[in-house]
């Protein structure tokens, strides 16, 4: 069996996704010990909330360890799959689960791609306590959620990873049995840093880069021997700027 054969189906971001407070990394503005959104997750407190900050810093993540910590019902929405039949049959079941006395936890990644509409169906159920609506953004909630909803909701931001917590998670990955950690993978400590510093505190893009240069190592037995080669070809950047209805385009 080759390294590609028995490797799982999951990214290796997906597979590593952590499940509670003590191994999601970052953030500790936020979800530091005595920390306000800590506190609230933990006592299981949470209210209508958005999560503003670039890709990769952990706003699904988060969503998720609520989820775990939370004895209300949660529902994961997209917004990009989602329309108004989805939104309205969750609601109903939202007020029903509240006439029972049960809370409904309602998260909605990518807010900011539903319409006026379609954020104003969620606004009287969280008016009246039947959702705890939670959404997640790379865009300004100012600008992109409806004045309404948004002054329901507690804007939590949250900040790209420092250098030496990406650094903490590729370590952690090439050790967790559910990342290399079966594996004998040899590379540079400072191959880390590097991936580190071109993920640019986004902890997806450093994960799927060390799953791409782990998976192009060369093979020696049960040993994988990463290259500086390797890992310069897989960090590599060759865009080329283009100029089209003055924006800026990398293709």
């Amino acid at each position: 069996m080759t390294l590609f054969e028995s490797s799982l189906p999951q990214p290796l971001a997906a597979r590593l996704r952590p499940h509670d407070l003590d191994a999601y990394v970052g953030q500790t503005h936020l979800l530091g010990q005595g920390k306000v959104l800590r506190r609230l997750i933990e006592s299981d407190q949470v209210s209508s909330m958005i999560f503003w900050g670039p890709p990769g810093v952990g706003k699904t993540t988060l969503a998720r360890i609520i989820a775990n910590h939370t004895k209300a019902v949660f529902v994961d929405f997209s917004a990009v799959t989602s329309g108004m039949k989805e939104i309205r049959t969750v609601m109903q079941q939202a007020e029903n689960n509240r006439r029972y006395g049960e809370k409904t936890i309602v998260f909605v990644d990518e807010i900011h791609r539903f319409n006026k509409a379609q954020q104003d169906a969620f606004l009287p159920f969280v008016e009246k306590g039947s959702i705890i609506l939670i959404g997640a953004t790379t865009e300004n909630p100012s600008f992109e959620v409806n004045g309404a909803l948004l002054s329901r909701c507690k804007v939590f931001v949250l900040q790209a990873l420092r250098t030496q917590e990406i650094v903490q998670l590729l370590n952690r990955a090439l050790k967790d049995p559910l990342g290399f950690g079966n594996m004998h993978v040899v590379m540079e400590p400072s191959m880390c840093e590097a991936i580190a510093n071109f993920a640019n505190g986004d902890a997806r893009t450093a994960l799927s880069t060390l799953e791409m240069v782990v998976l192009n190592g060369d093979m020696n037995g049960s040993t994988v021997v990463v290259s500086a080669q390797t890992l310069e070809q897989c960090i590599s950047k060759n865009h080329c700027y283009m100029i089209k209805k003055g924006k800026s385009i990398i293709i």
